[in-house]
This record gives C-alpha cells, structure tokens and sequence, in this order.
C-alpha cells in the first residue's frame, strides 16, 4: 500500500506527515515572526513593539465541561510562549439530532465562565448546527500579545538544559476517561474516586498559565512547550525536533499523579502517551533550574526535574531501570483506544 493510501489513526497527524505538510505547504508573511513547525505552540506576528499571538485548537474528545476545556487549552499555547493571552474565539459546532437550546446554553455559559476567570474577552467566533458528528465540537482561537524581548518558543533549548515539568503527566487525559467511561470506573473503583477524576481539570488544573508566568520570574527559561495529544512522550520529541537537539529523561523523575497511575493500569494504558494538558515543560538554564523549582513551589505548583537537553545526535532518550532507551513516540493518544 502506498503511504498516501494509508489510514490515519484518530487524533494528531504523524510528525513525520505533518513536518512534510507543512514544510510544503505553508508559507510565511514578512510580518510572520513564528510561523508553524512542529513543536510551535502558537503563531508570532509582528506589531511594532509587540508580537501578536494566535492560536486554535479543537476539544473533540469531551462532553461535559467542553468550554472550560477550549479556554484553556488555547490559552496554554500563548503562555508558553510567554505571552499574556487576551481574546477568545469559539466555533461551537453541535450534532445534528441531538441539539437543544440547552446544551448550546451550558456551552456558552461554559465559554462565558472560563474565559472571565481569567480576564480573557470572549469577543467572538461562529455556531451552527452540523450534521455528521454525534457530539459538539468547540474550535477555539485564541489572540495573546508578548513583548518582543520576552518571546519563547520549544526551539530555544540548549545542550546541557535541565529539563522541568509541572505539576504531572496525563492530568487532561485522566479526567476525560473519567468523564467518558465514569459507569465503568465507578464500578471497579468508586463515585467518590470518578468524582475526583473528574475535577482534576481545575485542581491540579489543566492550565499552565500561572505555571509558565510563575516560571519567567525566577530563571532564565530557553524553551518551553504544553504536552497535550501522544502525552508527555510526544511533548518531549516535539521539544526535541522544534530545538534539533537531543533528550535524557528519567522515567523515575517523570510525577504521575495516584489516580492517573490507577486509571491508566485499569485501561492497560501508557500514561507516557495519555493527553497531558496541565504540565508544562521547560528547558531552563542549568544555573536556575533550582530556583525555578523553588518559585513554582511557592506558589503551590509542584516540580520536577526530570532530565536534560543533550546533542541531536545522542536522540531521544529515557533512562529506566538504569538503562538508555529510546523514548517511545505514540501513534495515537492512549485514550483512543478506549475511547473509539
């Protein structure tokens, strides 16, 4: 079968499609400061003094709280860059057949909440009814704006880079399966447990927002990136390919929360490969890793060193049971499989 000819699993495209795509079918502007490559968290448009921002991403594997989820998904790519965002657009898409006057309601009050917390204008976007999908789709675009000077992107680490992550892996994930199988968990678990599951979104959180501004106060941080579809494991070759350089993580480093750990053994999932909105990673310079670590403990979010920037060469890593191997790279996000 030709590659072309190929069926495509659900969820992000390969890297190694999408780096060809883009390369070959995209262009950029003269005012284009960041255009799109693999591992680029958002676009950077140039405005005299000041870059503009932008960013769309999709919620299409959650029902419940989709609002919450669209808002700050978006807002996660324009902080790592470490920009303040500010506007927010929605396409609301509802299924056909299954739409009421009161699930587009709960959405946009979803939408009206979320952003407000945060000091965000809700300032526009599209709805229609759609035939062909069984539940609603928000596409959210988000506009943010950064001083010229403070602009990081994932293609800034460098060799000998102490690499940092928030908070833990598969928080977004955990609390999806939650909300989607949460029958099936309360049965072998508990209401209690399912319940907790799910409100994980908001503590821990699924925002790194006050994680990436918390961050720039207190070090000098090269690169930075949100993990989200492939996990963790393919947050980490995303940061790898945007900078060319090579990773070593340590599994044993890597913070997996209780529930992520018991959910995803229930599934027969990887939590390396499980959505993980709501950890940030950083590459940051070696002499301010602990000071890093230690603001971001200040106010409450926990951090873990768990690895290094090493030379292109050297790959992709992950240190287990004290031996190197290569760190694996999803197909698919793990909850696909359950969630098919």
């Amino acid at each position: 079968m030709a590659l072309g000819d190929q069926r495509l699993h659900a969820g992000k495209l390969p890297i190694p499609l999408l780096d060809r795509l883009l390369k070959r079918h995209t262009r950029q502007g003269d005012r284009v400061v960041v255009g799109p490559s693999i591992g680029i968290d958002a676009a950077a448009i140039d405005f005299g003094d000041r870059l503009l921002l932008a960013k769309t991403d999709p919620v299409t594997f959650v029902i419940e709280d989709i609002g919450a989820y669209a808002v700050h998904i978006n807002v996660n790519d324009i902080a790592v860059m470490g920009g303040i965002p500010k506007w927010f657009l929605a396409t609301v898409l509802l299924p056909e057949g299954y739409a009421t006057a009161k699930m587009a309601e709960q959405i946009f009050a979803d939408l009206d909440r979320s952003c407000k917390a945060l000091g965000i204008a809700l300032c526009g976007g599209h709805t229609e009814v759609t035939p062909g999908i069984d539940r609603p789709i928000v596409i959210g675009q988000m506009l943010g704006e950064v001083a010229r000077e403070k602009l990081i992107t994932a293609s800034g680490a460098r060799v000998g880079d102490i690499l940092i992550l928030t908070k833990g892996i598969a928080i977004e994930g955990t609390s999806i399966l939650a909300r989607e199988r949460a029958k099936e968990l309360e049965k072998a678990f508990s209401r209690r447990f399912v319940e907790h599951c799910k409100g994980l979104i908001r503590k821990p959180g699924i925002s790194v927002m006050k994680d990436a501004l918390t961050a720039v106060k207190h070090g000098r941080i090269h690169a930075m990136h949100d993990p989200t579809e492939g996990g963790i494991a393919t947050g980490l070759h995303e940061l790898a390919m945007a900078s060319k350089m090579g990773l070593l993580v340590e599994s044993s480093g890597i913070p997996i929360l209780p529930e992520t750990l018991k959910v995803s053994q229930y599934f027969c999932l990887d939590p390396l490969g499980i959505i993980a909105s709501g950890a940030l990673l950083m590459a940051v310079e070696p002499q301010d890793a602990q000071a890093v670590v230690k603001g971001l403990k200040a106010v409450k979010i926990s951090a873990s060193v768990i690895g290094r920037v090493t030379s292109r060469r050297s790959g992709v890593k992950m240190m287990e049971n004290g031996k190197k191997r290569p760190l694996p790279l999803f197909v698919a996000d793990e909850i696909t499989r359950v969630l098919k």
